[in-house]
């Protein structure tokens, strides 16, 4: 039995989910205009829809889980369960103003007539500040309805802001913050739960291995010790004697937020030769 997985047939998180989900060693075909597809080596269906119908297909158990923003689910509002954080698609719903619009905080909204495609976030945003103004639910170009006055203000998606900036916007309260989650139906059998455990231990192991970095490097025996105190490894690192005399190979994993201010602190405590590779996965 193949377990169904709705993914973004195009947009924002169609890329990544589909690059995600090869990550993870399951192969299947993903050809344009294609709206599902087998996997050829994992129990999988796949399902390509628009995002705004992936959380009414999930609960409706349609497909038993799938790909989607935090903020669609929110607005959706649908009863679904959340199984995995999947740290790409990250943007912000924010509420953005004219640039010449004076904004003197979040009181400035008040009274004003504000455009969106996202009525229930919003609405839930605005009465907990206690504001009171006039919510325009529309879908499409909502970054032009100040400019053509159908609204004072904007509540939109922004990743980079260029697009507001294009549009004579300036950004001035975050409403929430958003990423691609990994949802499913609250009643699979066990079977399906079992499917969905494997894919999870998968999606785990290539999230640990992008935050991550695998680090070679020679060492002087006399700074041994300093060195591998400031190699933060997943236990401790690898030392291996070099033919040279007096000199070890160390080998360990940095995380990557974390990694120029290792490496230069190594580099002064005399480590040499060091590389650097990319971890393609990774299972703690």
């Amino acid at each position: 039995m193949a377990l169904k997985i709705a993914i973004q047939k195009s947009g924002r998180l169609y890329d990544d989910s589909v690059k995600l989900l090869k990550e993870c060693g399951i192969e299947f075909n993903n050809s344009l205009n294609r709206l599902r597809t087998e996997a050829s080596n994992f129990p999988m269906e796949i399902l390509f829809l628009r995002d705004d119908d992936i959380p009414q297909y999930v609960a409706d158990k349609v497909a038993d889980i799938g790909i989607v923003g935090e903020n669609v689910l929110l607005e959706k509002q649908k009863d679904v369960k959340i199984f995995e954080h999947l740290g790409f698609g990250k943007c912000r719903l924010s509420i953005a103003l004219p640039k010449g619009v004076k904004y003197k905080g979040i009181q400035s909204l008040d009274g004003m007539r504000i455009a969106t495609s996202y009525n229930n976030i919003l609405t839930g945003f605005l009465k907990k500040n206690k504001i009171k103004a006039e919510i325009h639910e529309i879908s499409g170009s909502v970054e032009i309805a100040p400019g053509i006055g159908l609204a004072d203000a904007i509540c939109d998606l922004v990743s980079s802001g260029s697009t507001l900036f294009t549009n004579g916007l300036k950004e001035v309260e975050t409403v929430m913050k958003s990423e691609a989650l990994l949802i499913g139906n609250h009643k699979l059998s066990k079977q399906e739960q079992v499917v969905v455990n494997k894919l999870i231990f998968r999606i785990q192991a290539v999230k640990k291995a992008s935050k991550n970095k695998y680090i070679l490097l020679n060492a002087p025996n006399k700074n041994l010790d300093k060195i591998v105190s400031l190699i933060p490894g997943m236990k401790s690192p690898t030392i291996l004697p070099l033919a040279e005399k007096g000199w070890s190979s160390v080998h360990s994993v940095v995380l990557e937020d974390e990694f120029w201010e290792v490496i230069e602190k190594i580099k002064d405590a005399g480590a040499q030769g060091i590389l650097v590779i990319p971890i393609e996965k990774m299972v703690l």
